[in-house]
């Protein structure tokens, strides 16, 4: 064996729930990070009773433990980019925000609030505080469409209207925004990479791939986000590559469930056009 030492991945810290499928949640995103040459560490918020049908039930961690978590990973093994998924409600949003106040380094926040099948992943008065207190701290912030409509306070159906809404996020929470436009009523799918200031970095467009198989997309983008920017890649370069890793993972999808199911994230060879 050669005495050379292997280059040390980039680490990444996942904050999220649990789902028992194995589709999203802490489970995706360590898949993703795994994948794509990161060292995966956790700190769960919640944990889920779901498959690929539904969510079953959600039982939410205190924040004093979600806080441990954290923290206990911080200041030990340290970090180089954070991944921030489902938070469930306010004092598990201001836990994380207290465990992260002396952090730096990129904070990509995916502000989860419904599952793929329709379940609500955030209690109603936790959106307030997850602006207030985690939009400030974040680097970027990946919502979908419904997502993005939610925090703009208005119903969104295409690009344009998107692309006005992500702006507008942009320029309140000061984040670089990556929305998510798999719900538009356009025949392709188009995400959009919009800087703090507003202003538009790159659009992204894939052809719609027919399947019902998405379980667990948004998580998987934003871990492949974090793990890529972690390795050195410049923002838009880092989605682009993600992007190409989920779309890859769509269609590796193994097939199971009768619902959205998993994605295939060990089958991801390439990350090439």
């Amino acid at each position: 064996m050669s005495s050379a030492r292997l280059k040390t991945p980039p680490r990444i810290l996942a904050i999220a729930g649990s789902d028992s499928s194995g589709g999203a949640g802490i489970q995706a995103d360590i898949k993703t990070i795994t994948m794509l040459g990161g060292y995966a560490m956790t700190a769960i918020t919640s944990v889920t009773a779901q498959n690929s049908a539904g969510v079953q039930a959600i039982a939410p961690m205190g924040g004093e433990i979600v806080y441990k978590q954290i923290r206990s990973c911080v200041e030990d093994i340290g970090y180089d980019a954070i991944k921030i998924g489902m938070l469930h409600d306010e004092e598990i949003i201001s836990a994380v925000a207290e465990a992260l106040h002396d952090t730096d380094g990129d904070i990509i926040l995916d502000p989860v609030m419904i599952s793929t099948s329709g379940a609500a992943l955030i209690a109603p008065e936790a959106i307030k505080a997850m602006k207030e207190k985690l939009f400030p701290a974040a680097s970027i912030i990946t919502p979908n469409l419904p997502e993005l409509g939610h925090l703009v306070g208005r119903t969104l159906s295409n690009t344009h209207e998107m692309l006005e809404a992500a702006s507008e996020l942009a320029q309140r929470s000061f984040s670089d925004i990556v929305a998510k436009g798999g719900h538009t009523d356009d025949e392709r799918i188009v995400d959009l990479l919009v800087s703090y200031k507003g202003d538009l970095i790159e659009q992204f467009e894939h052809t719609r791939i027919q399947t019902q198989h998405t379980h667990g997309t948004g998580c998987t983008l934003s871990s492949a986000i974090a793990t890529l920017m972690a390795h050195g890649q410049p923002l838009h370069h880092a989605v682009r590559l993600a992007r190409n890793f989920v779309v890859r993972a769509i269609e590796a999808a193994p097939g199971f469930g009768e619902g959205n199911g998993p994605l295939g994230h060990h089958a991801v060879r390439s990350l090439a056009d």
